[in-house]
């Protein structure tokens, strides 16, 4: 197989520079059924926070929630609302000032410029313990992705069900993507195994990869393939916390006088609302 670029990238979240600009279409116009405003160039690191925003969108939906401000959205996002409307700016002219954003046409103006709304068929290899959590988790088909085949190399495994579907060889990998038109692959294989079904998806024609091997795999230039390493993302978990420690046990200490006068505050006074004005990693704390 004729290899490209190796995706050494993590999950996005702790990006902090803005990387080279990717296209995304299908962004809304001025109506949620205008689709105006097509192929329009949007960073990555934006692409990343559209879809954190989608996900506050959707809870605030469950809850009933028809209108929401940029500070409210911006804070429960864990971003600053400049950074935020910036990123909204991408979608074409958002909410009404004074007013906010209508949550439900946000959403789906959200949803079109990532391309959600034209639905994704997702087929999975390794259906060990991270696999079957994989297909066990809901928040897949709520936001357009729809499981339609898993597969694996283990005797055992092959032909149980897993949910509502059999497990099938990875033998059949290949034509069984274009069989049911699958348009993501997820790989959940020991890392040995990782860059052959790699090779097989591509073989197959996807062109959206996602893997869950720590290994740098090798697609060519036209596939995309994101890498989630969790035990990176722990190492950064663990940096950030030893971080805040020790911001914190560097923070100067404000010792308080019990004044002993009548004008003091009185002992009995109520104490201020935990997180009010406070902040933690960068988002603002709920009181």
């Amino acid at each position: 197989m004729s290899t490209g670029r190796g995706a050494s990238d993590v999950t996005e979240p702790h990006q902090t520079h803005e990387p080279v600009a990717q296209r995304v279409t299908g962004a809304a116009g001025s109506s949620v059924t205008d689709s105006i405003a097509q192929d329009r160039v949007i960073p990555q690191a934006t692409v990343t926070r559209l879809a954190a925003y989608l996900r506050v969108l959707g809870v605030m939906s469950d809850r009933g929630t028809s209108i929401v401000s940029s500070e409210e959205l911006a804070q429960a996002s864990g971003v600053g609302s400049a950074k935020l409307r910036k990123d909204l700016s991408f979608l074409g002219p958002n909410g009404v000032r004074g007013v906010g954003y209508d949550v439900n046409r946000l959403r789906i103006r959200i949803e079109r410029a990532l391309g959600l709304d034209r639905g994704h068929k997702v087929v999975l290899v390794g259906v060990g313990n991270l696999g079957k959590a994989l297909v066990g988790y809901g928040g897949f088909s709520r936001r357009g992705f729809e499981m339609v085949g898993l597969f694996d190399s283990d005797a055992d495994r092959i032909g149980s069900r897993v949910g509502d579907l059999v497990v099938r060889s990875t033998q059949e990998l290949t034509v069984a993507c274009r069989e049911l038109n699958a348009t993501i692959g997820v790989i959940s294989t020991p890392d040995e195994a990782a860059q052959g079904v790699c090779d097989q998806f591509v073989s197959a024609g996807l062109r959206c990869i996602m893997s869950f091997s720590p290994i740098a795999l090798d697609v060519p230039d036209h596939v995309e393939l994101r890498r989630v390493d969790l035990a990176v993302e722990m190492q950064v978990l663990s940096f950030n916390s030893a971080r805040n420690a020790d911001q914190a046990s560097s923070a100067p200490r404000v010792r308080v006088a019990h004044a002993a006068s009548a004008s003091s505050v009185p002992s009995t006074s109520s104490p201020a609302p935990v997180g009010a004005g406070s902040t933690r990693n960068g988002s603002v704390i709920a009181p």
